[in-house]
């Protein structure tokens, strides 16, 4: 073999090993990229913890319970990663509920404050709304708060926002279409606009008649309040 051909064999040769790394390196990226976006969807769901058995009116309008026209107007602004929103929702509201909300003196609503502590809490957020598409609002509201392990952590992952779609037996063509679609990702984001705009610095916030009132408060701070607004 002629030197020439010996260089025109060897240059052959880096060329097709250079193209073979080439294709190493895009198939080891697109198998990177798999594993981040189809990996997690993987991951076991894990035990879904019952959620708590508040008991609410029947006069619910998607994320609104209680008389439209009551006197006195309460509107929460929370985060389902926050531990006192949780605490509220377990100890607190179930009170108000029975003294107010079913006696037709409150209407309570509640809204996610944007991703105030993380994209889980945005998530939840969505879950939430799209599960009140079904007239499941507050259903999946309960069984967000009944599983809340710490924030940022996996609880909320979109498989277990789903899980939980699946435990209330909603329509999953539907559920998922809202869910993927991210249709409400903006309303959630609008709430937390909402709540800056009235004054919310943290979560759990409330409005009362417009007027905010702060944290996770006992019973009788939310009835001094309301009984001041009422005839």
């Amino acid at each position: 073999m002629s030197k020439r051909q010996e260089m025109r064999e060897k240059r052959v040769q880096q060329d097709r090993n250079q193209k073979i790394m080439i294709i190493v390196g895009v198939v080891l990226v697109a198998l990177a990229v798999a594993s981040i976006l189809i990996l997690p969807s993987l991951k076991p769901v894990g035990e879904i913890a019952a959620s708590e058995n508040i008991q609410r009116p029947d006069s619910i309008n998607f994320n609104v319970v209680g008389d439209p026209n009551a006197p006195v107007k309460i509107v929460e602004y929370s985060d389902y990663q926050c531990p006192y929103c949780a605490n509220f929702s377990k100890d607190t509201e179930q009170l108000l509920l029975d003294a107010y909300v079913a006696t037709g003196k409150v209407s309570f609503e509640y809204r996610t404050f944007g991703e105030f502590i993380g994209v889980e809490s945005l998530r939840a957020g969505e879950a939430a709304y799209c599960a009140g598409d079904q007239q499941k609002f507050w259903e999946m509201h309960d069984i967000i708060f009944a599983n809340q392990t710490g924030e940022n952590v996996g609880a909320y992952s979109d498989t277990r926002l789903v899980a939980f779609a699946e435990k209330l037996s909603l329509d999953m063509v539907a559920f998922n279409d809202c869910f993927t679609s991210k249709k409400y990702e903006s309303r959630v984001m609008q709430d937390g606009v909402d709540g800056q705009a009235a004054g919310v610095k943290a979560t759990p916030s409330f409005t009362i008649n417009g007027k905010l009132v702060e944290g996770a408060q006992p019973f009788d701070v939310f009835k001094s309040e309301i009984d001041a607004l009422l005839p």
